[in-house]
């Protein structure tokens, strides 16, 4: 498949995981995909299993400086830019009555802050066609015990989408949403142990988590000119989790 060829595209959070997997495909798809993320040992392994059409950029989308750095990066070898995949994330587990400032902040910080400067930053760089993607997730519709600042901020960017989707009426620039329901990337499999995917994999009526490969599909199909006539939408890869 080329639905991509000659694209470029950033995924935020590209060194594992569900990113990693869009990454992948996109470059499969003919694409050109930068990278970005923290951890300059996860990118090495992502760069040399993408290729010689992917670039990494270390860096967090909570620091603006180093998203300056990301996109300048882009600039530079490819003037232009067509996809933004805005997927990097936080998350963890605080109830109700323990919830601290600290957490709030690496929260919000990063899925809402950073999705919205992720974006902004990049349309500079965009033009007709272009494909924003953001990264939701089932919790931002079911809610999740003791997940409430994250189930918040999944909400958060599915409004973004919605307002951005006006914000940019006139430009050719589409934005939309990808939310997942659990999925078994490498760090959910170890956070969760055997019986927490088992636990979850019985939520939803397929039974089972998904692959990140199955996330990294429908990114692809956002990105690309097949969905030319969505903007402001969600689509949801949660194995029906939210939809019943």
């Amino acid at each position: 498949m080329t639905r991509l060829n000659g694209k470029t595209a950033v995924i935020t959070g590209g060194a594992t995981g569900i990113g990693r997997a869009a990454a992948k495909r996109f470059v499969e798809e003919g694409a050109f995909v930068f990278i970005f993320g923290r951890r300059q040992e996860a990118l090495d392994a992502a760069l040399a299993d993408l290729g010689p059409n992917a670039r990494a950029v270390k860096g967090s989308v909570s620091s603006l400086t180093d998203l300056d750095r990301l996109y300048a990066a882009v600039k530079a070898e490819r003037g232009t830019l067509d996809i933004v995949l805005a997927n990097a994330g936080a998350g963890s587990q605080l109830p109700l009555g323990k919830i601290t400032v600290e957490h709030c902040d690496v929260i919000l910080d990063t899925n809402v802050k950073g999705s919205v400067f992720t974006v902004q930053k990049a349309l500079p760089l965009m033009g007709r066609g272009g494909s924003i993607i953001l990264t939701g997730s089932s919790a931002g519709t079911t809610g999740a015990a003791a997940f409430s600042l994250y189930a918040a901020s999944k909400a958060a960017v599915r409004n973004l989408a919605r307002t951005w989707a006006e914000d940019l009426k006139g430009t050719g620039i589409r934005v939309n949403v990808l939310s997942p329901g659990p999925t078994a990337t490498e760090l959910a499999k170890e956070a969760l142990g055997e019986e927490g995917v088992e636990a979850f994999a019985s939520l939803s009526p397929l039974q089972r988590m998904a692959e990140p490969a199955e996330i990294g599909a429908v990114a692809a199909f956002l990105a690309s000119r097949d969905s030319s006539f969505m903007t402001a939408s969600e689509v949801a890869v949660d194995g029906g989790l939210a939809q019943i």
